[in-house]
């Protein structure tokens, strides 16, 4: 049937059903001006002075006629195209403006809401690739044929009149690579660019959990922007947890948060958890939060309140747990053993001068003699082979206490000012052999450096250390790494009532240096079972256990505070405290030990250990010249992440962790134990 255009409506009429003309109306709009597409033939009556009459007579219908033979031609009537589930809007022309790696989505008015922030999509390019990408800006609104900052956009908005136009969607799109062989195939990295007018469609959130690699055993929290997007991470990758995580942010950010839910989940994982307390805040984690916001959060994520399993408190001996009337927890004092102190590390830590030093090391040799001459260490029968692989960088002198060094430092300064009749001993070890002892001092003391303030001023600091009594002390037992490193174990390490920054040093240095060695010597018992144990048929999968670590207990040691620790001034300071945290980070992903950094204050973290952390969950951070510098020292994040960063809600954090395609800005989940601190 042929079709006539009647243009006053825009619509296809049968020729036959075309509605009669009204040769003497005149049709007009409102506004009374003529109407629009009606051909208009003025006819005037002739009166002299050039006016007339207005009237208003159809097209012929023979170009009705023409016009519907010419769609016919062309495809016929236009319909809008079906682009299927999913579908969302089209990428746009680039413009002088555009991005490597970006591309402009535009999308209708009623599908703004269907594409958030962090939102994953799929551009199926007209050239038939098929593109993977995020929204990293937007979405915007942006109103039809107008800018939104023109004068009449922005008059109309204020005086709230009708002229407002419609509005359209706009959001920018990170891409991340190219499905290859089309949908659904293996991401590769992309080497052209989605061509303009390519249809966008969102991913199911099951798609965007396998494509944004977001699934695994440890929960984080919800990726801001989505109602159901859970970000998670696997619990045994060792690129994640052996490669060593920072969690850094400003007080009240919701770092404590975070630290706690991350050790509940890695406690029901079967890691051996250490967290370092400055403050005491974690000694109430094995009992459930009975906090009303912390509630009210749990339930909106339908989790309940819950305490962490398997917890021993331990504090020095003669100081106090923070929570010494904790539940289901045991708490136990501990002692440090000073043979285990590097003496460089001792040197270090008491901030000792280069003379000082001098002294101590000297000291140091005379003690060493003096045990071996006395059968001290090695006793007599003892496997004396340890000597030949001492390290002294690493560790001490086997048997030494603090007392037999001081007792030989004592002397020493004595026979410098020259007055032997004040030399006595403290040690019981020494003093049992007191005459035998000066003797060997005094042999072995000739050619001692002078200066006896020097050597009363390291008398006095050995002196302090001394009087701490948290040295080789017979009312408590050193840390049992055999007991803190079992499956599911969580140990807190409760420093809060020791108020020195020197003595918490010693204690960490102690405690990695324990732990580092312990499991090395698990990881070696590992290498030598098929040896003893492996058959022809079974030799080679034993082998590979050992590479997968399969039968190590994996371990985390999260330090809090680490600025304290670990400030550059203190890396300057101690060079051989660092060497020990960089040498264990470094051998720890075969060995499944991870560390965590928590701080508030990145800045004071030195570039050496910010080199040490490949994973970083960020809560907010305001101050500009540590976010540029976190900027130089992480990478993959957008720049639309970063801006977000210093009005981040107490909660919220970014997190960039090995593994995830995308860093994601996410809502952490509420802890569901209890803190002993919450703002």
């Amino acid at each position: 049937m042929k079709k006539q255009h009647d243009d006053s409506n825009n619509s296809l009429w049968p020729f036959e059903e075309l509605p009669p003309a009204k040769p003497a109306q005149t049709q007009r709009h409102r506004n009374g001006a003529p109407a629009e597409g009606a051909a208009k033939r003025i006819e005037e009556k002739e009166d002299g002075r050039g006016g007339g009459e207005e009237t208003i007579k159809p097209f012929p219908r023979e170009v009705f006629a023409r016009l519907a033979k010419d769609a016919e031609h062309a495809g016929g009537e236009w319909q809008e195209r079906d682009y299927g589930p999913g579908y969302v809007g089209q990428t746009l022309f680039d413009t002088p403006a555009s991005e490597d790696n970006t591309v402009t989505v535009v999308l209708p008015q009623a599908n703004i809401g269907k594409v958030p922030a962090q939102a994953p999509v799929r551009i199926e390019s007209t050239d038939g690739r098929s593109y993977l990408g995020i929204v990293v800006r937007g979405p915007f609104a942006e109103p039809d044929g107008i800018r939104g900052d023109s004068p009449i956009v922005v008059t109309t908005s204020v005086y709230g009149t009708v002229f407002l136009p419609d509005y359209h969607g706009r959001v920018q799109v990170l891409l991340l690579g190219e499905e290859l062989g089309g949908k659904g195939g293996q991401l590769v990295p992309q080497r052209f660019r989605p061509l303009p007018k390519s249809p966008v469609y969102v991913l199911t959130s099951e798609e965007m959990a396998r494509v944004l690699k977001l699934d695994g055993e440890i929960e984080l929290g919800l990726a801001i922007g989505h109602e159901e997007l859970v970000v998670r991470v696997p619990a045994r990758r060792k690129s994640l947890w052996c490669r060593h995580v920072g969690i850094l942010g400003t007080t009240g950010g919701g770092k404590s948060t975070t630290v706690s839910g991350l050790v509940s989940q890695l406690q029901r994982q079967g890691f051996a958890t250490i967290l370092i307390d400055i403050e005491g805040e974690y000694t109430t984690i094995n009992e459930p939060t009975d906090d009303a916001t912390m509630l009210a959060a749990l339930e909106r994520r339908r989790k309940e309140p819950a305490g962490v399993g398997q917890v021993t408190i331990y504090h020095l001996v003669g100081r106090r747990t923070a929570n010494p009337q904790t539940k289901q927890a045991a708490v136990q004092p501990f002692c440090l053993l000073f043979e285990q102190l590097s003496p460089y590390l001792v040197c270090e830590l008491l901030e000792m001068t280069e003379a000082q030093q001098e002294r101590y090391l000297r000291a140091y040799d005379i003690t060493k003699q003096i045990l071996h001459e006395l059968k001290i260490s090695p006793r007599a029968g003892e496997d004396a082979s340890w000597l030949l692989e001492l390290d002294e960088l690493e560790e001490g002198y086997r048997g030494m206490r603090l007392e037999h060094i001081y007792d030989v430092v004592r002397a020493c300064t004595s026979l410098v000012e020259k007055v032997e009749g004040n030399i006595e001993f403290s040690s019981p070890d020494l003093k049992a052999a007191s005459q035998t002892v000066i003797q060997k001092i005094k042999s072995a003391a000739k050619g001692l450096p002078g200066a006896p303030s020097s050597w009363r001023a390291l008398q006095g600091k050995l002196r302090r250390l001394l009087n701490l009594r948290i040295f080789d002390n017979r009312e408590a037992q050193p840390l049992r790494y055999d007991q803190m490193l079992r499956q599911g174990q969580v140990a807190i390490i409760d420093l809060s009532d020791t108020d020195s920054p020197q003595i918490n040093n010693l204690v960490i240095a102690e405690l990695l240096r324990g732990v580092h060695l312990h499991q090395d010597e698990r990881y070696a018992q590992l290498e030598r079972q098929p040896e003893r144990q492996a058959t022809p048929s079974s030799g080679a999968g034993q082998t590979q256990a050992v590479k997968e670590g399969k039968g190590l207990v994996p371990v985390m040691v999260i330090i809090e505070e680490a600025h304290e620790f670990l400030s550059a001034e203190r890396v300057r300071q101690m060079p051989t405290l660092f060497e020990q945290v960089a040498r264990m980070a470094r051998r720890g992903r075969k060995r499944w030990l991870g560390l965590v950094f928590v701080t508030q204050l990145p800045q004071h973290l030195p570039d050496e250990v910010l080199g040490l952390i490949n994973n970083v969950i960020l809560h907010k951070i305001t101050d500009a010249n540590v976010i540029s510098r976190l900027k130089r020292s992480i990478g993959g994040i957008d720049e639309g992440l970063w801006t977000r960063l210093p009005n981040l809600a107490p909660g919220q954090a970014i997190v960039a962790l090995d593994g995830m395609i995308q860093p994601f800005l996410v809502a952490i989940d509420p802890t569901p134990c209890k803190l002993r601190m919450v703002d």
